[in-house]
C-alpha cells in the first residue's frame, strides 16, 4: 500500500559492497514515505547487511549472484515490487532527500527521471576536471548519435516507472550500466526528464 505523498509506490535500490560505515548516513537521507528499500549486497566481507537490517528492519536484502554494479542494479530492479524504482549509491555521494524531485518528475508525466550535475540546481563536490571533460565529450557524442539532449551522461542517480524496465533491456554487469540505461531509455522512446542533483564526496572508504 502506498504510504507517501504520491499516488505511486516507490522502491529504492541500493547496491552495496562493504559499505557498513556509510549506510547509516545514506539511510538517514531516505524519505520516510518510501515503500520499499532493497539492498543488493555484493557478498560484503564487513557488516554491511547486519548494519542495514539494524537501521531498517523492513529492508529486503538481495545477495548478488555475479559481480559488478550493473549486475547488482539489474538484480535489484528485478526484485522491486513498486510502481517506481529509484537507484542510489551506498557511499553517500547521492542524497536520498532528492528522491522527491525524481518521483515528482515521474508523476508529472516523465517515464524516466535522470539526475544531472550540470543543470541549474545540480553540482558536484567530487568530480575532477578530467572526468568532467570526459563526461561532457561522451555526452556530446551520445546526443549527436541518438538525438538526445542530455547534459550529464555518466551519472547514476536515476528513477523510472518499473513498467519500462523490460523496454530498457539492461544486459551489462559493470559501471557502464548508467550510460546504457540512458541510451536504451532514449532508444525506447521514453519521455526523459533531467533532474538537478548534487553529487557529494564518498563519506568513508
Amino acid at each position: 500500500m502506498n504510504k507517501g505523498p504520491f499516488a505511486a509506490t516507490v522502491s529504492v535500490v541500493v547496491p552495496a559492497l562493504n559499505e557498513a560505515d556509510n549506510l547509516p548516513h545514506v539511510f538517514a537521507t531516505l524519505p520516510s514515505w518510501i515503500d520499499e528499500v532493497i539492498l543488493v549486497d555484493g557478498n560484503s566481507t564487513d557488516d554491511t547487511v547486519a548494519v542495514a537490517l539494524s537501521l531498517r528492519p523492513d529492508l529486503r536484502v538481495v545477495t548478488q549472484t555475479r559481480r559488478g554494479k550493473g549486475n547488482a542494479l539489474t538484480e535489484g530492479f528485478a526484485a522491486a515490487k513498486s510502481d517506481i524504482i529509484v537507484m542510489i549509491d551506498a557511499d553517500g555521494s547521492t542524497d536520498g532527500r532528492e528522491i522527491t524531485l525524481f518521483v515528482q518528475a515521474l508523476v508529472e508525466g516523465a517515464d524516466f527521471a535522470k539526475g544531472s550535475r550540470y543543470v541549474e540546481g545540480g553540482g558536484s563536490d567530487d568530480i575532477s576536471p578530467t572526468r568532467s571533460f570526459g563526461n561532457r565529450v561522451l555526452t556530446f557524442i551520445t546526443n549527436r548519435l541518438y538525438g538526445t539532449r542530455y547534459t550529464d551522461l555518466c551519472y547514476g542517480y536515476n528513477a523510472f516507472w518499473s513498467r519500462h524496465l523490460e523496454a530498457m533491456a539492461l544486459d551489462c554487469d559493470g559501471f557502464e550500466i548508467e550510460t546504457l540505461m540512458n541510451v536504451r531509455a532514449a532508444q525506447a522512446g521514453l519521455d526523459i526528464r533531467e533532474v538537478p542533483s548534487h553529487e557529494r564526496c564518498r563519506i568513508h572508504g
